[in-house]
């Protein structure tokens, strides 16, 4: 349990149990393989879209046509053309619930991804530095309602088995769109003509396309069909995809009863104001906080420096020929996919609290040798001091996609109710783009300014994200979405949960008994 709040209380596991004595693997299941698949490109692929950006305005930095084409950039102006991205974001944050819960996962996801395709038609077809922020701001705009729905749609979708690490390669993911604009952008840097950077600022709006051309195939969350009250289309999709395991049957109609009976304490308890759940009581501003502590965090690491700003780190250690800056970033691209998938796949079996720890120890430890090694490279002129940078550069992914990549969506995704899970990720999206606003704006002006000694303001930083793991992140491990929803609420409210299960799975037995006995009446009359 956390140090800091009340201790939290886990509903009975009897969901859990039942999904843990399955061991019918999830690619032996039709239905939920071919659920998985189409996940790819209508949840994940979402990421795609925030990994090509980053990677994209990252290596353009080191593309001659474009810094021309812009007037070679100042810092502040550089740090405003990347910041643009969040600012639109953090503009689309306030609408996000009222949207996500009125059209539902599917329809918001291909509204956002329209959004996307306009704004990077409009960065390709740029004309000037104010026509690109302009693309920046509407690309901005459309990503967080793509982020927040796709998330959840994957947690709310996936069988009890596989959520975790489904939702954890969620944020892998963004390395896919990170390594396709490094490498287009690797491709196309030498050509003389602004092509060197509309190609990679076109194909940005590829992995949006994916969303719109494969959402089709792709089932709503059965969550908001029931707060839609559509119950049977819910029902029919957990039957489809959740009961091919061992004990499906039962397993389905546990899940649906637990989740009719979440949701329905939900709306009563849920506030008639839009963003009032955020203050309500107790337990939901701890989950509130949390949200925005994780969201911080996960843009407040360090990360910020490498997703934007590589050129310039590089330049700390003389390194300055632009062939070397963009293989630097290609590979530290490749290495974090490498390291990002099969730890998306490791750490979620692992205690949430445990993996966290280990995430903001490492990146501690590597942003002090880092320091070091930059300090010596300005204070003794010494180019051998480049190695150890560069080689801590690549030791720092592992460390950080243990924590904040993989398990960022996951902790999200489970400390939330349905009825406020849009509100809590859109939280988090909130102080994730606060932060990369900030980092985006003022990274480029400190490193100009105090050089390695700015490192120094996160070495003390993560310090403090190790304490308030220590002490405030509660353990979500190993229970379904519904087992968690009141976690923080008490026992007594577990109990009513328990009873209004107990209700509904009496309601959905006596149905099955009496559609067994009409249908054994028929087979009697057709017999006769």
């Amino acid at each position: 349990m956390a140090i800091i709040g009340a201790k939290e209380e886990h509903a009975d596991p009897r969901l859990t149990r039942i999904a843990q004595a399955d061991d019918i693997p999830w690619y032996k299941k039709p239905n939920l393989r071919f659920l998985y698949l189409i996940l790819v490109p209508t949840g994940l692929g979402v990421e795609w879209t925030s990994g090509f950006d980053s990677s994209m305005m990252n290596s353009l930095q080191a593309v001659k046509s474009w810094t021309d084409y812009f007037d070679n950039p100042t810092s502040s102006r550089l740090g405003l053309l990347n910041a643009m991205y969040s600012l639109g974001a953090l503009m689309a944050i306030p609408f996000i619930p009222t949207i996500s819960q009125y059209l539902g996962r599917r329809r918001t996801i291909l509204m956002a991804s329209l959004i996307m395709c306009m704004g990077a038609g409009l960065q390709a077809g740029a004309r000037n530095s104010d026509m690109f922020l302009a693309s920046r701001w509407v690309l901005g705009f459309g990503i967080p309602f793509a982020i927040v729905n796709a998330s959840s749609m994957i947690g709310e979708l996936s069988y009890a088995n596989e959520r975790a690490v489904m939702t954890s390669l969620f944020n892998a993911s963004w390395f896919v769109g990170a390594i396709i604009a490094a490498g287009t952008t690797y491709g196309t840097f030498q050509m003389e003509s602004t092509w060197a950077w509309r190609l990679p600022s076109l194909l940005q709006l590829v992995p949006s396309a994916f969303q719109l051309g494969f959402m089709h195939w792709c089932p709503e969350s059965p969550r908001w069909l029931v707060s839609q009250d559509r119950g049977e289309e819910a029902f029919a999709i957990l039957q489809k995809y959740h009961s091919e395991g061992k004990d499906g049957d039962e397993f389905v109609r546990l899940e649906y009863a637990q989740i009719q009976s979440t949701i329905a304490a939900e709306k009563e308890l849920a506030s008639r104001f839009v963003w009032g759940d955020v203050f309500r009581d107790a337990a939901m501003r701890r989950r509130f906080l949390l949200a925005a502590v994780v969201g911080f965090f996960t843009q407040w690491s360090g990360n910020g420096l490498l997703s934007f700003y590589m050129k310039k780190i590089l330049a700390l250690v003389n390194i300055t020929d632009n062939r070397t800056v963009q293989q630097v970033i290609l590979s530290n691209t490749c290495w974090g996919f490498i390291n990002a998938v099969p730890i998306a796949l490791i750490a979620p079996r692992f205690p949430r609290r445990r993996m966290f720890l280990i995430c903001t120890i490492g990146t501690a430890v590597v942003y002090v040798v880092w320091t070091i090694a930059s300090a010596r490279a300005t204070i003794e002129n010494s180019s051998a001091a480049a190695i150890p940078v560069l080689v801590f550069i690549f030791v720092y992914s592992p460390f950080y996609n243990i924590g904040w990549n993989a398990l960022a969506y996951t902790y999200m995704v489970e400390i939330f109710p349905y009825q406020q899970r849009a509100k809590g990720i859109a939280v988090e999206q909130l102080t994730v783009r606060f932060a990369v606003f900030f980092n985006t704006y003022v990274n480029p002006i400190a490193l100009d300014a105090i050089g390695w000694k700015y490192y120094i303001v996160y070495c003390v930083w993560i310090l403090i994200e190790i304490a308030t793991v220590y002490l405030l992140f509660p353990e979500t491990h190993n229970r379904t979405l519904e087992e968690l929803s009141f976690m923080f609420e008490g026992k007594e409210m577990q109990d009513k949960i328990q009873k209004n299960v107990d209700k509904v799975l009496d309601v959905e037995l006596e149905g099955v008994k009496r559609r067994s006995s009409k249908d054994g009446i028929q087979a009697t009359d057709q017999r006769v």
